[in-house]
């Protein structure tokens, strides 16, 4: 998760409105990964946000791990599929957008683990006698309210940790008919 300078930068050199953005977005994730807390992460978002050089960006994030295997997140993903069923979950990059396509089969989509690097996340639903699933965390806010359904049922329960800063907000729109949308946290087994 640290932010890594090239090597030919100096860290004097003067930060740009993008680099600022990308230390929030990766003190977001680390906030939602339970490596800092959430004063920890006003303090160091305030701390980006009026940062004017590189150096001084490095510093904020240079206690948090790497996240070297982690594919960049895509701005739009797209799901389609007919009578079958596709799960996205461990350490999967969230996109800004998600645009699924489901005509009697589930999707499951895990954020628990997820590596989150937007605030926000569109599901723009289009989604015939199937389920679409969401296993949320704490931090993790989903409204459903813009979703037209016809025949079918919405069921969103909060994450257990209300107190939880907000790493990333859920909007799910589009249609639903003959199908379910289901938001829960994941399931706890005894022992763990």
């Amino acid at each position: 998760m640290a932010v890594e300078l090239p090597a030919e930068t100096s860290s004097g050199l003067r930060a740009s409105h993008a680099d600022r953005d990308q230390v929030v977005d990766v003190l977001t994730g680390a906030a939602g990964d339970g490596r800092i807390t959430a004063e920890e992460l006003d303090e160091r978002v305030a701390a980006a946000l009026s940062a004017r050089t590189l150096g001084e960006l490095a510093v904020l994030t240079a206690d948090l791990p790497q996240e070297a295997d982690a594919a960049p997140a895509k701005d739009v993903v797209r799901i389609e599929q007919q009578y079958a069923s596709a799960t996205r979950e461990g350490r999967w990059v969230v996109p800004r957008r998600l645009e699924i396509v489901c005509a009697w089969g589930n999707v499951t989509l895990d954020l628990s683990d997820a590596v989150i690097t937007h605030d926000t996340l569109d599901i723009d639903l289009d989604m015939c006698g199937g389920t679409l699933r969401l296993l949320t965390r704490p931090g993790v806010v989903v409204d459903a309210d813009s979703l037209a359904i016809g025949h079918s049922k919405t069921k969103v329960r909060p994450a257990r940790d209300p107190e939880a800063p907000v790493v990333l907000r859920v909007a799910i729109g589009g249609q639903l008919s003959m199908g379910k949308v289901e938001v829960r946290p994941p399931r706890r087994w005894f022992g763990k």
